[in-house]
């Protein structure tokens, strides 16, 4: 089912050009979505009803879920997933608190009264998009709330798409994790109209945000490419995927499952193997065509374990290894070898790390405490995922007197005369030249 791509006998400056990877033709996207985003900035709620329509099948009663349909998805949660979610938020917001958040106010005086400042203050609004798709995603509540409320963001509004099972509701799972982390303002609406509501705001039922976070399909992302700019926007996420780099002490079963794991999320995610070991990859192999038989998402699973983007990579050494997975730069990076922690730590680009055989990438989806909105395609390399540090904003406070500025005076004029901009010279010499 996954191809071999043996590079063992090769020696590369860069991998990156022969590695398994999806296509993911955001600009074609762009085109299609644009009428969307269009209709939405000029027909507002009437454009949302008929997108709702035409892409969901189901126009909800109501765009905005009311208040009484938080309640009764929280009400109506079984108790054993209740207290899955409830863990998983702890969690999340533990490592927010702990090792996420920034300090509110830092400051040096660079000499005696030149002071200048770096004041720390959350995004005033934010949009966050939750998918309803293929899998209801309503880990992601978790993953986009709770960051943005330890940041400090005082207005939050979910956007996730209308089910028909639900009467147009969104799925009841998603609603219920909304209202345990005291979300009331939550819209039925999805894809690409979604972002456009959040984008340009629609009168009498939803303000406009100053940022959009959140995974989706290529219609959202293509979505928040171009109207990127009009709002700010976390990332172009793509379909998900996991690199495993393994050696023959690994567990060609748990190998297999965790391949698998992210396989399901999309006929399009990617699922790559990178290994020293033949006989594991064989072996991997043989496992995955037995598992993937044993789950109800075997046609989804069969879709994306055959198509370009998945596949195992035989690697000489772990030398090589780590350089294809740092030419990989995967979204979710697995590391089943011998002495899993030390190679863990001479990996440069991944979106997250999962180290040794206990730590598969599904706990990071729900419950480890890290964030699983993390950068894919190979965006590892320069970005970062989802964390509270990307709900706040940086805005430097300059506070000179009047001796510092005349001490600092002389030297700006002269810069400014350099760039021929006589007027920033200016503002400095009526306070000093002309002061005195």
């Amino acid at each position: 089912m996954l191809s071999l791509i043996d590079l063992s006998s090769q020696r590369l400056d860069d991998y990156s050009s022969v590695l398994p990877r999806g296509k993911f033709d955001v600009e074609h996207a762009v085109e299609t979505v644009r009428p969307i985003c269009d209709a939405v900035r000029t027909e507002g709620e009437a454009a949302l009803r008929r997108f709702s329509e035409q892409f969901d099948h189901v126009v909800p009663e109501r765009l905005r879920v009311p208040a009484e349909a938080l309640a009764a998805a929280l009400d109506g949660l079984d108790p054993a997933v209740r207290e899955a979610i409830e863990i998983s938020i702890a969690r999340r917001r533990a490592v927010c608190e702990a090792i996420e958040s920034e300090d509110a106010w830092r400051s040096i005086e660079i000499v005696p009264g030149a002071v200048v400042g770096n004041r720390v203050v959350p995004v005033g609004r934010v949009g966050l998009y939750v998918p309803g798709g293929l899998a209801p995603l309503a880990s992601s509540v978790v993953m986009n709330v709770v960051p943005a409320q330890v940041a400090g963001v005082p207005s939050l509004a979910v956007a996730t798409p209308p089910q028909a099972e639900f009467g147009g509701l969104p799925h009841p799972v998603t609603l219920a994790v909304c209202a345990l982390l005291g979300v009331d303002e939550v819209y039925a609406v999805g894809g690409a109209q979604a972002i456009a509501m959040f984008a340009h705001g629609v009168p009498e039922l939803c303000r406009r945000v100053d940022m959009v976070t959140g995974p989706g399909n290529i219609y959202v992302v293509a979505a928040k490419r171009l109207l990127r700019g009009v709002v700010g926007i976390d990332a172009e996420a793509g379909p998900t995927e996991i690199a495993v780099l393994a050696d023959d002490s690994a567990d060609p079963a748990y190998v297999a499952a965790d391949l698998i794991s992210q396989a399901e999320h999309d006929p399009m995610a990617g699922s790559v193997l990178v290994t020293t070991s033949r006989e594991l990859a064989d072996a991997v192999r043989i496992e995955v065509a037995r598992q993937v038989d044993l789950l109800a998402t075997a046609e989804r699973l069969k879709v994306a374990l055959t198509g370009d983007q998945s596949g195992i990579v035989l690697v000489a050494d772990l030398d090589q290894g780590l350089a294809v997975v740092d030419a990989y730069a995967a979204e979710h990076l697995e590391i089943q070898t011998r002495d899993a922690a030390s190679v863990a730590e001479r990996v440069h680009n991944a979106g997250a790390i999962f180290v040794g055989s206990w730590s598969p990438v599904p706990l990071g989806d729900y419950s480890a405490g890290s964030t699983h909105v993390l950068p894919t395609g190979g965006a590892a390399r320069y970005s970062s995922g989802l964390t509270v540090r990307s709900f706040k904003r940086s805005i430097h406070v300059i506070d000179y007197d009047a001796a510092a500025l005349a001490e600092i005076g002389p030297h700006v004029v002269d810069f400014a005369h350099a760039e021929r901009l006589p007027g920033h010279a200016r503002a400095i010499t009526i306070r000093t030249e002309e002061a005195r």
